[in-house]
């Protein structure tokens, strides 16, 4: 059975997904997130205490759900390369989906907001450590040149993520308008277009052709 108040928890946490995207840390007021969520102040006191301990929970449950769907895609029954392939792909996808939120997490941590901080000390080990070991076990299975791991890390995310954090950003900012326009979608967002840079990048790091 769900504790009293489980409900106006949630929709508190709701809010704050959709408030800290827009406002980050510094500028999200307690005030501003109740009335978002139709939650009186003493609640916001009751469950979660303080802004920071709400922050990190509202943090924490975020990146709880990335991992485990993460880690799903990186444990199917499937050959190395496979489990990375669809590993990337998950990834990708969810930096496309959720970059306003990864901005502010991002942009927070570089601001020094503790709290931000915190979590990505915390957390981005963890995703790190999972793609660094698939890359490892493709390249043990043959599918994968010998490459100095980060370089390889850095050379794929560069080339498969990276994009679609750059190129709304540039497209808000009105560069290049006509080459960012009606194409953005189709040649960086889409889901063919992010499957066809993973196979690139991979076809690059294929054994004879990305090794040292």
């Amino acid at each position: 059975m769900a504790r009293p108040g489980r409900n106006f928890e949630q929709a508190l946490l709701q809010s704050g997904r959709e408030l800290y995207a827009e406002r980050g840390a510094a500028r999200l007021s307690v005030r501003a997130l109740t009335q978002h969520a139709g939650v009186n102040l003493g609640m916001f006191h009751y469950h979660f205490k303080t802004k920071d301990a709400f922050l990190r929970q509202l943090l924490d449950g975020w990146y709880e759900e990335m991992f485990a769907q993460l880690s799903t895609s990186a444990q199917q029954a499937a050959p190395p390369l496979q489990r990375l392939r669809e590993a990337l792909f998950f990834l990708a996808t969810f930096v496309r989906d959720h970059g306003a939120m990864l901005g502010r997490v991002i942009a927070d941590a570089a601001s020094g907001e503790a709290v931000a901080v915190e979590f990505m000390r915390s957390n981005a080990p963890r995703h790190l450590r999972l793609l660094l070991s698939l890359l490892q076990q493709a390249e043990k299975d043959g599918t994968l040149a010998k490459v100095a791991p980060l370089q390889r890390f850095i050379f794929v995310m560069s080339a498969v993520a990276m994009p679609l954090l750059i190129a709304p950003g540039i497209r808000s900012l009105g560069v290049a308008p006509a080459l960012l326009g009606v194409a953005l979608h189709s040649q960086v967002m889409s889901e063919k277009a992010i499957r066809q840079r993973i196979e690139l990048a991979l076809k690059a790091l294929a054994p004879g052709k990305g090794e040292s």
